[in-house]
């Protein structure tokens, strides 16, 4: 019986071989490696996705929120507040500005950050709010805006997992200040590498973002500041296009698989995500919930079935950040969450029999127990 990965590229990749091999092909007799023709058609092109006016192609999705922040002026002695219950990449970020996170718990429902515990956590010292829209499911906005106005705290979304999701009709990233987006090739929309993306509706935004990934110049060897070396490669611009033309119609697929999912589910003794009104999750992450993970997760690889946990350390209780002394019970929602989540196999080319074998495997896991 043949393994049914979490990810499967090559399947992707079966579909895309022609167009991208032909693509590759033009790069490398021109061999115009850097912020090229790709690059700037791709910024374009994602620009006009997220209905925003500007997009810089940068080199992951940890540079694309590091230089954002940067861009907003958040610097050594601020805070930025987030969720425990994310990659450490968002942290990262904060980190590499010179800033401190100051940590908010998550909605156990959601998995996205509690907006209601948010106000409580602002300061004069507090430069940015950084909502991540985990799994896919866009975070509660309205209420994050509304803080963001009254005190003058921009909001940078952090929509690495979330490439075409919604809230009432606006794509994730182009609702506050900012919005951030990798392309690690796991990702919706994955290039074959690393990449990332800033969009925003902000010129001056942009403009020092492309002068911060590219060593802080606008042409070459003429350096306004000092910068780093963040660029977005032409080749993965180029993958990138390809696949950005599918990617509405991947993310329908995606949605129809967890529906599918959702229905044979329904009776079992499981959390299943949630899909908030006026919310267009595009399911990145197919996550479910049960205090058996762990049996689980062994039952369906014994079975060929892989699964993925994401993540099964919360970021206040990691070693990378002991410094800031934070302890277990600190964030209680996160810590349940991340004992209990399991995420399934859940992709455009994901079959119909793969379906049916993973849940007939989660069928008979919880008829066992």
């Amino acid at each position: 019986m043949k393994r049914i990965p979490l990810v499967d590229l090559r399947a992707q990749y079966r579909l895309l071989e022609r167009d991208i091999r032909h693509a590759l092909r033009v790069i490398f007799s021109d061999m115009k490696l850097f912020l090229g023709e790709n690059v700037k058609a791709f910024e374009k092109e994602f620009a006009a996705f997220c209905g925003v006016p500007y997009a810089i192609g940068v080199g992951s999705g940890t540079e694309a929120l590091h230089f954002a922040l940067r861009s907003l002026g958040v610097g050594e002695g601020d805070r930025v507040i987030t969720v425990p219950f994310t990659f450490i990449g968002t942290v990262e970020a904060i980190l590499q500005a010179g800033a401190k996170p100051i940590f908010v718990d998550i909605d156990p429902f959601s998995h996205t950050i509690d907006s209601s515990k948010v106000e409580e956590k602002i300061t004069k010292k507090t430069k940015a709010i950084i909502p991540v829209h985990l799994y896919g499911q866009p975070c509660e906005m309205a209420p994050l805006l509304r803080l963001s106005k009254k005190y003058g705290v921009p909001i940078l979304e952090d929509a690495a997992q979330a490439h075409g999701a919604m809230e009432n009709g606006e794509k994730v990233g182009s609702i506050g200040k900012a919005g951030c987006f990798s392309f690690y090739y796991a990702k919706n929309l994955g290039a074959y590498g690393e990449g990332g993306m800033v969009v925003t509706r902000d010129k001056r935004i942009a403009e020092r973002i492309r002068l911060l990934r590219n060593h802080g110049a606008a042409t070459k060897y003429a350096h306004i500041l000092p910068g780093f070396n963040g660029r977005l490669d032409e080749i993965q611009a180029a993958v990138l296009r390809i696949k950005l033309r599918r990617l509405s119609q991947w993310n329908a697929l995606r949605r129809q698989h967890a529906g599918r999912y959702r229905e044979a589910f329904a009776d079992l003794p499981i959390a299943l995500p949630a899909e908030g009104a006026q919310k267009y999750h595009v399911y990145h992450l197919f996550v479910i919930r049960t205090r058996k993970r762990d049996a689980l997760r062994k039952y369906l690889l014994d079975r060929d079935i892989e699964t993925g946990v994401h993540y099964p350390i919360p970021l206040h209780l990691q070693q990378a950040l002991r410094a800031f002394r934070f302890h277990r019970g600190d964030f209680p929602e996160s810590e349940r969450a991340a004992s209990e989540v399991l995420s399934l196999p859940i992709y455009p080319e994901l079959t119909s029999n793969d379906q049916g074998r993973i849940i007939r495997g989660v069928r008979r896991f919880f008829k066992k127990w």
